[in-house]
């Protein structure tokens, strides 16, 4: 379980307090409308933002004392950062050790994490030879390569088209539910998870405004922000 309580963050012209929880193997999406705090949600969880005050704590050890490389929590951006020299297996390596002095053992973990984003066949490409949708595929395998139990993406595949956004979305539910990963993604296109996600979170001027099953927490009825969200296009209903 990922609990969140009373995490209050402040600067000098935004605030913050978060309040949330997931379960162990679920995957929780974040929605809500542009600067209303959802990135710095994720990183609070990963470590790069740190609370004045509250709990923050996954399967019962409190985060919080911990540096990023420390928590057990992989991120994953839209912007997938991969080096440009790098073929796709030494990439996902980066997520193993930096150096690229692989044992045999992180060998075969990378070998393993390519195989489940299907892109055995492909170690030796670089990314301009890859597609989109590869690209994406293999940052998301250097995610996985690390074996840490909590997954946060923060609009990984905004910049693909629907169908391949829908793919890759996919993917990821598959790979949580066999390796019983909890997934939190933040995105824009909540249309695309609400047959996949457990709960969603909607979070606007720095708080997690409501957290329930998909298509009852996009009732409009329950905060004009979401009724705003709804009006450009978020589906609230079946």
């Amino acid at each position: 379980m990922l609990t969140i309580d009373a995490c209050r963050l402040a600067w000098p012209d935004f605030e913050a307090e978060y309040a949330l929880e997931a379960p162990a193997g679920s995957m929780l999406a974040i929605v809500g409308p542009s600067g209303g705090g959802k990135t710095t949600l994720l990183n609070t969880i990963a470590g790069f933002e740190t609370p004045v005050s509250g709990r923050l704590a996954f399967d019962g050890r409190d985060l919080l004392p911990l540096s990023p490389a420390e928590r057990p929590v992989a991120m994953m951006f839209q912007d997938n950062n991969l080096f440009a020299h790098l073929s796709a297996a030494q990439n996902v390596a980066l997520g193993i050790r930096p150096s690229l002095r692989l044992a045999e053992p992180d060998r075969a973990r990378v070998a393993e994490a390519l195989a489940a984003v299907d892109l055995s066949g492909l170690e030796a490409r670089r990314p301009e030879q890859l597609s989109g949708g590869q690209r994406q595929r293999v940052a998301l395998a250097r995610a996985l390569v690390s074996r840490k139990p909590l997954l946060l993406l923060d609009e990984p595949f905004g910049a693909l088209d629907p169908g391949l956004r829908r793919e890759m979305i996919a993917v990821v539910d598959a790979l949580r539910r066999s390796r019983r990963i909890t997934v939190l993604i933040t995105i824009h296109t909540p249309e695309d998870v609400l047959d996949r996600a457990d709960s969603l979170a909607f979070v606007a001027r720095g708080r997690v405004l409501v957290q329930d099953a998909p298509r009852a927490a996009l009732d409009p009825a329950r905060d004009p922000a979401i009724a705003a969200f709804v009006g450009h296009g978020a589906p609230a209903k079946s």
